[in-house]
């Protein structure tokens, strides 16, 4: 089938480029420089990798329906490459990012041109670097508006836009972090502080001067676009005295619901709606506050960052002009504790897609093919001569299906475009290779060694494709965001301990289950999620803490082309990368 798409490639780009871009659509363009800025934060100065010279970087806000054309210039000596995170990217996927699987690195001093559709998309997604750890500091917002005919399904705030990006800040090197942990085996150091748009907040040394403020009016609500960009903690947030409405999740409109407080993983974008009702002291401000959700006994950053809410004084709420920091301040007592994994169950289980005639939820309802695959902090014996600082003095390595991913020297996209094996193999295992009490197991006893290679999961065109995502007790149980390039999914149900494929799927949901590219599997326990494979191409699946990733946690996932034009992958551009 590829050889037909290839044979016919002045057809198939015909077609989609009409189909892809209407007449009536519009071209954005934008300019990303890859360079070096000097950043200083907590007492500590040191030059940072940045998108035009911004910590986070700038958002970009286009329209649903538009095409998007990124020239990304790398300027610096290490290669790096853009991700999407979230456009669907159809049949563009020489577009979406991940290095060694979609594209090979943009090399120092080239450039390379990200050309992509937003098609039946709208609302709050976000981008990133997606070469080693460079997304600690390259990120931004990506904000899709509704096309004219596709209303905002909830009224319409007087501020639409105020991005909320968490993220989290190193004194040290980054790319020593991960050098080190990868070198030893061992846990990656902790970050020394938790961020709010960059700016960690008064609770760290140095840094009372690097708070995020937003100003608010009262009676006034505003749109809160919530992004977690934090490389390797899931995080509670809440603001004092405040009920947030959650209206959109992942670029997808939910059933509206308030909440206290929210629970987001990395990768995972939540929008809501804050109206400014409360009355506030002398002070004018509220707090609001991030801090990690812990189900990991890997050392971990234990610290809070805060902004505030600082109303505007008026004629009818008499409040004297507060300062830019307040001196006295308490965390808000709506924020969950660390270890509050019942808030956590409790706010995913609310979240449900809106399922109206305008914004159906389209989850297939049968399906041609489950995988079950188990997610895995594994040990690695030490190799002889070698210094190991991971449990046991051995190696940390993560897998799915005791399948631990390796990149390639060439992107897989292209192996698999232009028919090359280049070491990839199409078999990975569908079932895990043992069935046994996955979260019930003995971690100093067990086997916990992994298999290392690049397998992926290969499927015709139009599968409707169930995964079940088993977390497992090797180590730890722990909360793992799932993320799944190319394609949105349904979460159609989530559980703790083992799935049962007997009695489980009874409780799915099918009416109405939540749509979005990044599922948080819980703590001991499984999530189960459907999609139609009709993206060709090739995709990441992969753990979006990063630490678990570049252990291995990953593996790729190949569309096939269908039987029609329009089902076929675009050509690679002539600017593409090369290894």
């Amino acid at each position: 089938m590829e050889r037909f798409c290839q044979l016919n490639n002045l057809l198939v780009t015909t077609f989609i480029l009409a189909l892809a871009v209407p007449s009536s659509s519009t071209t954005k363009h934008f300019q990303f420089n890859v360079e070096w800025k000097t950043v200083t934060r907590l007492c500590t100065r040191k030059p940072v990798l940045t998108i035009n010279g911004k910590y986070p970087g700038p958002t970009i806000a286009v329209n649903e329906g538009d095409n998007v054309q990124i020239k990304v210039t790398n300027k610096v000596a290490p290669n790096t490459t853009i991700h999407w995170h979230g456009v669907r990217q159809l049949r563009t996927g020489w577009a979406d990012g991940p290095a060694y699987i979609t594209q090979c690195p943009i090399g120092a001093g080239s450039t390379y041109t990200y050309n992509f559709t937003v098609i039946n998309q709208r609302g709050t997604l976000w981008w990133h670097a997606h070469f080693s750890w460079q997304r600690a500091s390259v990120h931004g917002a990506f904000i899709i508006r509704p096309a004219p005919r596709m209303p905002l399904p909830f009224p319409t705030p007087i501020q639409l836009d105020i991005p909320i990006i968490f993220g989290e800040w190193w004194n040290g090197d980054i790319d020593a972090v991960e050098n080190e942990m990868m070198l030893y085996g061992g846990g990656p150091n902790s970050s020394d502080a938790y961020t709010i748009n960059g700016l960690p907040g008064p609770l760290y040394p140095c840094s009372a001067k690097d708070t995020f403020i937003q100003t608010v009016e009262h009676g006034k609500t505003y749109m809160l676009r919530i992004i977690n960009a934090a490389l390797n903690d899931e995080l509670f947030f809440a603001v004092a005295s405040h009920s947030l409405t959650v209206v959109e999740i992942d670029a997808v409109y939910t059933k509206p619901f308030t909440t206290s407080a929210i629970m987001i993983t990395p990768g995972q974008t939540t929008t809501v709606l804050l109206t400014a009702d409360q009355v506030p002291d002398a002070s004018g401000v509220f707090v609001m506050a991030a801090r990690p959700y812990l189900t990991s006994v890997f050392p971990f950053d234990n610290s809070t960052t805060i902004g505030f809410l600082k109303y505007k004084a008026n004629s009818n709420l008499e409040t004297k002009k507060p300062p830019a920091i307040p001196s006295h301040y308490t965390l808000p007592s709506n924020l969950p504790e660390m270890k509050d994994t019942s808030f956590a169950t409790q706010f995913s289980d609310k979240l449900r897609s809106l399922g109206s005639s305008v914004y159906p939820c389209n989850v297939p309802k049968k399906t041609d093919k489950r995988a079950v695959m188990t997610i895995s902090l594994n040990l690695q014996d030490c190799p002889v001569n070698e210094t190991c600082k991971g449990y046991l003095n051995k190696k940390f390595y993560a897998s799915m299906n005791n399948q631990s991913f390796v990149r390639p020297s060439m992107s897989i996209l292209e192996s698999h475009y232009r028919n090359l094996k280049d070491g990839i193999s199409s078999d990975f295992p569908e079932k895990p290779p043992y069935v046994f009490n996955y979260t019930g197991v003995n971690p100093v006893t067990e086997n916990m060694n992994t298999e290392f290679g690049t397998k992926v999961l290969q499927v015709p065109f139009g599968t409707r494709l169930e995964i079940v995502l088993q977390d497992t007790n090797f180590l730890n149980p722990e909360n793992h965001p799932i993320h799944v390039h190319g394609h949105n999914f349904f979460i159609v149900g989530r559980g703790f301990g083992n799935f049962d494929a007997t009695k489980d799927p009874k409780g799915y949901n099918l009416v109405d289950p939540p749509e979005r590219n990044t599922v948080g599997v819980p703590m001991g326990g499984w999530a189960a999620i459907r999609l139609v494979a009709d993206n060709p191409g090739v995709w990441f699946i992969h753990c979006h803490l990063e630490e678990h990733t570049s252990w291995g946690l990953a593996m790729g996932f190949v569309v096939k082309s269908g039987k029609e034009p329009f089902q076929c992958l675009v050509p690679p551009p002539s600017d593409f990368p090369r290894c």
